[in-house]
């Protein structure tokens, strides 16, 4: 159905897709969001990361403690940062598909706070801390092929925040990489 994701997410083409349609709405389900990730970022096949929830002001990702556990028996540090990256640069790829300007999103810096141990499954909830700055953003993107965004995610387990990431990427225009 035109505009609407399809297997080729898995082969690399949903940029292609999505910019043939971006004015018209485009819904990413949790389905083709998980198929993309697995394919093009394996450590995120690894983790058994899923998507829960994914929407123009959040996505939201769950990984099971299992294969994320370390020698105490709770998540290891690597991969509640890894699963809080993994949502925030996802929040900012399906948003960017949506533009005229094809480009590349890569993390510049973040840091992670750890408020407690996690013992179960996990869950890590991303969000634009300042959603008023997007469109300027944007075109800046548009105009020097550059620009920066900033993202907020918070983990959680068990009912409660165990962990807060704060990130800001940088989307290159194609012709710039």
């Amino acid at each position: 159905m035109p505009g609407e994701p399809s297997d080729d997410l898995a082969t690399g083409t949903v940029n292609s897709i999505f910019r043939k349609v971006a004015a018209s709405p485009v819904k990413m389900t949790p389905a083709d969001l998980e198929r993309y990730l697995h394919t093009h970022i394996p450590l995120s096949s690894a983790m058994r990361t899923s998507v829960v929830a994914v929407s123009d002001q959040s996505v939201t990702l769950a990984a099971p403690l299992g294969p994320n556990i370390n020698h105490r028996d709770t998540v290891f540090g690597g991969s509640a940062s890894a699963l809080a990256l993994l949502s925030a640069w996802s929040l900012l790829h399906i948003r960017l598909l949506r533009q005229p300007t094809a480009c590349r999103l890569v993390v510049q810096r973040n840091t992670m706070e750890y408020l407690a141990p996690i013992t179960s499954d996990f869950t890590a909830c991303s969000s634009l801390p300042e959603p008023q700055d997007w469109e300027r953003q944007v075109r800046m993107l548009a105009r020097r092929g550059a620009a920066r965004f900033k993202v907020a995610v918070e983990i959680c387990a068990a009912g409660a925040v165990a962990g807060r990431f704060s990130g800001e990427f940088v989307a290159l225009a194609a012709e710039k990489c």
